[in-house]
């Protein structure tokens, strides 16, 4: 059996951060990834995933990533469910990331998330969408 995802999309948030009862860091953000074509009306449009990290890869992502970051996230997709308080099952799908890269640096006069990044990052180069084979 495979379950991969490689996804390449922009933070909508800041990551949220959080802890079990039994002290695992968990975290959580969502990307837009863009589409590759666009609507009727020539829009691009993009679906917004959900983004699970737990440990190390929790606080590291809390600590150096914010809102507009570009990020490619690679994991598995899991779907399960709940059921809301008033009775009703919901299901959610979700990537569960095993790897993040940070694909840009913060923004110039932007202060950075908890005290700035490790050096090295990729810059960011916009291609035009027709040139991306994918």
């Amino acid at each position: 059996m495979l379950n991969t995802v490689i996804l390449i999309g922009r933070l909508v948030r800041d990551p949220e951060l959080r802890y079990t009862p039994a002290g695992v860091a968990v975290g959580s953000f969502t990307i837009a990834v863009d589409r590759p074509f666009t609507n009727q009306q020539g829009e691009r449009e993009a679906d917004f995933i959900d983004i699970v990290l737990w440990r190390k890869l929790a606080e590291t992502c809390a600590s150096h990533l914010g809102k507009g970051r570009l990020v490619a996230v690679e994991g598995r997709l899991q779907v399960r469910s709940y059921e809301t308080q008033d009775g009703q099952r919901r299901r959610v799908a979700e990537v569960v990331a095993n790897n993040v890269r940070f694909l840009d640096r913060p923004r110039e006069g932007a202060a950075a998330v908890g005290g700035g990044g490790p050096e090295g990052f990729g810059t960011e180069v916009d291609f035009p969408q027709d040139d991306i084979p994918f």
